[in-house]
């Protein structure tokens, strides 16, 4: 299913059961992601997705729009550091990537590709969990 013919949709549409309103004393982390619910996919931007991978909210669907923007420049800075939407993607638990072998193949395929200064600069332990992705995925291939 190729989750990005919704993008005039919105999660709570394409992701039942439709989240209720988040309580008036909720963090606002929790009244993010619940709002976030209601956004159309297409008006997602990349921090908006960094924050719905981190808290694992509807991945099938948001993992291909933030491997959309990866694919094209794999250590966009989305809100907090340059590569952090990548590093919530290789995050995001390995049977929401079983859903998308395909985009794994293609992530992991920018991955190996990234110069090693670059992943150098990245957060301390990045390098290791961008190794880790690729050594999973690289372990499910036929």
């Amino acid at each position: 299913m190729d989750h990005l013919l919704h993008l005039d949709r919105t999660l709570d549409e394409l992701d039942p059961p439709r989240w209720p309103p988040a309580d008036a004393d909720a963090t606002r982390l929790i009244r993010k992601v619940h709002g976030l619910r209601h956004v159309p996919l297409g008006q997602l931007g990349p921090a908006d997705l960094r924050v719905l991978v981190s808290q694992q909210v509807a991945l099938p669907y948001v993992l291909p729009l933030a491997v959309r923007l990866l694919l094209n420049e794999p250590l966009l800075e989305a809100y907090f550091y340059e590569g952090d939407l990548l590093l919530a993607a290789v995050n995001a638990p390995a049977s929401a990537w079983a859903l998308l072998p395909d985009l794994g193949a293609q992530l992991r395929s920018s991955i190996v590709t990234l110069p090693e200064a670059a992943v150098a600069d990245l957060p301390r332990g990045a390098a290791e969990e961008l190794a880790r992705f690729v050594a999973q995925h690289d372990s499910h291939r036929p």
